[in-house]
């Protein structure tokens, strides 16, 4: 197994490059940057929705839903769960009409917290969100060329920790990446987050490939990319520079995994592999 740092032109990249039939991807900081800026930028508008639509503050709606995310976070990861973001916002219409949070120690009837709200509210909610991320995130133009020259080769598929799918499945459509992509696996939708086994299982199952080396999966998060692929016996990249101060969350790093590849940024697996990067 290659070491970490090891440089991409070696001759056991181009092997590994030609021993693998599919390759998955991160989403967050892997293929699309997220600073902190840009998260907070999706929430507030998404804030001015329900504050048109409901009367409520846009603060206000800001600040139950940021104590809403860490609380789930709180409650959800060391399970290996998703923060699911249907619950999260039933939870914050629950509190904006005046359902007090439980204490930070007791877990939230979710049965309950949804009879304050209507199904096609929550729905709203969340449509207002997606419709915010794909409008608020810039599609980085050097990764539709990255995806084109990886799928002349591999099947390809996006494998992501995300409280929201249909948010990263309306940004994979209107950045034009979709036609690249044989499967599109979200742990909101799977039920299991980075490392858990299921997701890696799942995806496989999505591209239609023997969960095993021979298949590799690209990501920033050593925790969860690196650790959770190998983990089911997959290769595994690692995508070392992403931006400072993301809120994305992090899984913890043993500080033992040795990535089969390492790499700075996604749009150098390509040629890693041994392919060349289309220009757009």
């Amino acid at each position: 197994m290659m070491e970490r740092g090891q440089s991409q032109r070696e001759p056991g990249y181009l092997e590994l490059g030609q021993s693998i039939e599919a390759v998955t991807l991160d989403f967050g900081n892997t293929l699309v940057p997220f600073p902190r800026a840009s998260m907070s930028g999706v929430v507030s508008e998404t804030a001015d929705r329900a504050a048109s639509r409901w009367g409520f503050a846009a603060d206000e709606f800001v600040r139950v839903w940021g104590e809403e995310r860490l609380r789930q976070l709180t409650e959800e990861v060391p399970l290996g769960r998703e923060a699911d973001m249907d619950i999260r916002a039933a939870r914050v219409l629950a509190r904006l009409r005046g359902r007090p949070a439980p204490p930070a120690e007791v877990r939230w009837d979710d049965g309950e917290a949804g009879s304050w709200s209507r199904p096609d509210e929550v729905d709203a909610i969340l449509d207002a969100y997606a419709s915010a991320f794909v409008r608020q995130t810039p599609v980085p133009p050097e990764i539709g060329p990255m995806l084109e020259s990886l799928a002349s080769r591999y099947s390809l598929a996006i494998l992501s920790n995300w409280p929201i799918a249909l948010a990263v499945e309306r940004y994979l459509d209107a950045a034009g990446w979709s036609t690249h992509l044989g499967a599109v696996v979200i742990s909101q939708r799977v039920g299991a987050i980075k490392p858990r086994p299921e997701i890696f299982r799942a995806a496989a199952r999505a591209l239609h490939v023997p969960s095993g080396p021979r298949l590799l999966h690209a990501g920033d998060d050593l925790g969860a990319d690196v650790a959770g692929a190998q983990a089911v016996g997959w290769r595994a990249a690692w995508v070392r520079i992403k931006p400072e101060g993301s809120p994305l969350p992090v899984a913890p790093s043993s500080a033992t995994e040795r990535p089969d590849i390492v790499i700075d940024r996604v749009t150098d697996l390509p040629r890693a592999l041994g392919l060349r990067a289309r220009r757009g």
